[in-house]
């Protein structure tokens, strides 16, 4: 019997992860089992055979990057995701940062962007006597640079620039993507304080400024933290408005475009295991990674399809010392990544090598629960989801704890400062007490990603957390010589239930795609899994067209309520 979905998993590979006289996907992970193992002082063949045994049958799913780079001759590197240095507001230094943005995409990484330091349009440049064209005129700077590469045949590219909530040009950041074609190959998400919310709930007048050594002359100024800066510095107040009024143009420009999100930018840093040394103000391309100037991550997911046994019956139930076990052998596969990996530039690899963070993660969620006989969004769905979370979590700290002792900790390591973060606090006492004793690898360990690729290479399984697509659909791919082409897909878990019922049509009990779920079901599950995310979730929120407004408003207010990072655009159907 043919494997379900062997056909667009061969596709995937060859279009994206093949590399030279490789036959067969089993050539692909021997060698990226065999590159990543290198890294190791000792037992070497074991660690080989251990990694090779989570890969093959898709039971764990390296990033995109680590399968196409890992053991190859190409100058790429091995993760997925960077946030880009301090832009310095100068000519020189804007297209300095340029120049770094272009080397990373060139080798594979996506990157993000706080723009804030550009001064707001129309302020004078002191030195030179012109006048500034904003933020927003150089992210079209930006935007035909990301182009220039993917022409190149470079990996598709994605970015994403966040703007503060205080910074004069954020109307013209909220609308920058209204216009058909501007600025598509960003996501913009605005960075939301605990302040500007504050100024919302009292409906009074927000001011937006910008440092004073930018201006000429007298006026109001205001203390404020800044990116790039060391402490708050004065700043003078160009204009205010009612804090309401600019939190409604953020939500209507996002019911009507899907564009901005926001980041929860004070929730994001309370929550950052490295609070004592970082300042956090911009994510990867989908989020799920919030990273200081020059960071970096590197992600893999465990594929829960394959950890079901006997799905879709009675006795159907999660394999849970296979799942340990693969988790385990997972994260000291990821740490190895940042050893094996090149890095487009220097302070990229010191502040990989400093933090050693790794993002964890799950895909195939959505089948897995249906195997298991559980509809996506019910309170037993919530339940056993937050339980595998918290396993998943809990597991990977104390595999990253017993790294600690045998490799060492992560060089950024404060103990007693380490062990004060939120998060942190939050864990169980023996792995609280085993941080306090021998320390940690890693920094942070689990993230959720779209999984999108990697998805459809594992067959077409349910992408990251998200519900099910749809049961069958045609989806566009590019084929290994670069050309589109539509492939009719079927879920991997409706496929499966179809091989074993032998009903070519029917659906499994307690099947909904995406857009038959109510919004609620969407949050819900993100909310089962967000206390175990220690970096953050990309989730996808599906909006009915016909969806009012006021409703689309209280899906702001949720998040906050619920411990959420960030807000990403909602998947509409409009």
């Amino acid at each position: 019997m043919t494997p379900i979905g062997a056909e667009i998993s061969d596709r995937i590979w060859r279009a994206k992860y093949r590399y030279g006289q490789e036959a067969t996907i089993a050539d692909s992970w021997r060698r990226i089992a065999h590159t990543l193992a290198a890294v190791e002082t000792r037992d070497r063949a074991v660690w080989e055979e251990r990694f090779l045994g989570i890969l093959k049958d898709f039971r764990f799913l390296p990033g995109g990057r680590i399968q196409a780079g890992a053991g190859t001759e190409r100058n790429v590197t091995l993760f997925n995701c960077f946030v880009m240095g301090t832009i310095e507001d100068s000519i020189r230094g804007i297209f300095s940062a340029l120049e770094e943005g272009a080397l990373t995409m060139q080798q594979g990484g996506g990157i993000g962007y706080d723009f804030s330091t550009l001064r707001p349009r129309g302020a004078e440049a002191k030195m030179v006597g012109t006048i500034a064209s904003g933020p927003v005129s150089f992210m079209h700077v930006w935007d035909a640079m990301c182009g220039t590469i993917l022409s190149t045949g470079a990996r598709r590219g994605a970015m994403m620039a966040t703007l503060r909530c205080d910074h004069p040009d954020i109307d013209e950041f909220i609308l920058a993507k209204q216009q058909a074609g501007a600025l598509r190959r960003f996501n913009l998400s605005v960075q939301i304080t605990d302040a500007f919310m504050g100024a919302v709930r009292q409906d009074v007048e927000w001011p937006l400024l910008f440092p004073v050594a930018t201006f000429d002359g007298s006026g109001e100024t205001i203390l404020r933290d800044w990116p790039g800066l060391k402490e708050p510095v004065p700043c003078r107040v160009v204009r205010r408005m009612r804090a309401r009024e600019l939190w409604e143009r953020i939500l209507r420009a996002t019911y009507q475009y899907a564009e901005p999100g926001v980041l929860f930018i004070n929730h994001i840093n309370g929550l950052n295991n490295l609070w004592y040394c970082e300042r956090i103000s911009a994510t990867n391309p989908c989020g799920e990674i919030p990273l200081p100037p020059y960071g970096a991550c590197d992600l893999g997911s465990i594929n829960l399809t394959r950890l079901v046994n006997a799905p879709f019956t009675h006795h159907a139930k999660l394999e849970i010392e296979t799942l340990k076990d693969t988790i385990r052998v997972a994260v000291r596969l990821l740490d190895n990544v940042i050893d094996a990996s090149r890095f487009p530039l220097p302070q990229q690899a010191k502040s990989a090598k400093g933090t050693r963070r790794i993002g964890l993660g799950v895909t195939g969620l959505a089948d897995a629960l249906l195997m298991l006989g559980l509809c996506y969004g019910s309170d037993q769905s919530l339940a056993l989801a937050a339980d595998l979370m918290a396993l998943i979590c809990h597991t990977a700290y104390r595999a990253s704890v017993a790294l600690a002792e045998e490799k060492g900790s992560f060089p950024s390591f404060d103990r007693d400062k380490y062990l004060q973060g939120a998060f942190i606090r939050a864990l169980p006492d023996d792995i609280r007490t085993g941080i306090a004793k021998s320390g940690i690898r890693n920094s942070h360990l689990i993230a959720i990603a779209p999984t999108g690729t990697i998805s459809l290479l594992a067959g077409n399984v349910s992408s990251g957390l998200e519900p099910i697509f749809a049961p069958s659909y045609g989806r566009k791919i590019l084929n290994e010589h670069g050309h589109p082409e539509e492939l009719p897909l079927t879920d991997y878990a409706v496929q499966l239930w179809r091989e074993t019922t032998g009903v070519a049509e029917d659906l499994p009990p307690g099947f909904a795609t995406a857009n038959e779920l109510p919004v609620l079901a969407h949050l819900d599950m993100q909310a089962a899994l967000q206390p175990y995310v220690d970096n953050s979730i990309s989730k996808t929120i599906n909006v009915p067209e016909d969806f009012p407004f006021s409703e689309f408003c209280q899906i702001y207010d949720w998040p906050m309520k619920r411990g959420s990072k960030a807000a990403r655009p909602f998947g509409q159907t409009r």
